[in-house]
């Protein structure tokens, strides 16, 4: 019996992203996987690229999944992203400086394998975070 959706995506994120278990991707994700966000990724091959960057710049990444909405083959989760960004992984110098922040994932589950993923990130507040971005004046 296939894995409910709700299990394969906090698989995804303990087993993946917080073990850094980069070999899970080939079991979690459907051979046609998509993966739909900044930038649009049409293959786990794509997605593995990604996946090393994040993991090269943010070390002790961990990303706790804090709510799942389930509704038949479909799983959206809210996430929060704590790390310290001590790689060069996104084409600059490391901050060494701790990042926080907030996203939205949906994921499309048939017989136990993510097909196709959304993804929405605050990557606007890790980049303010990490000395990036300035932050706007307050409205």
């Amino acid at each position: 019996m296939p894995l409910t959706p709700d299990v394969v995506v906090r698989s995804w994120f303990e087993e993946i992203w917080n073990e850094g278990r980069e070999e899970a991707i080939d079991r979690l994700a459907d051979d046609n996987f998509i993966a739909h966000g900044a930038p649009l990724l049409r293959s786990t091959a794509d997605f593995k690229v990604v996946y090393r960057q994040f993991r090269q710049a943010l070390s002790d990444i961990n990303i706790t999944l804090e709510r799942t909405v389930t509704q038949g083959d479909y799983c959206a989760g809210y996430c929060r992203v704590k790390a310290r960004h001590t790689g060069d992984g996104f084409g600059a110098a490391p901050t060494n400086r701790i990042v926080e922040f907030d996203g939205v994932v949906m994921a499309l589950v048939r017989d136990g394998r993510i097909v196709e993923g959304w993804n929405c990130f605050d990557f606007l507040s890790m980049y303010q975070q990490i000395g990036w971005v300035n932050n706007p004046p307050t409205p």
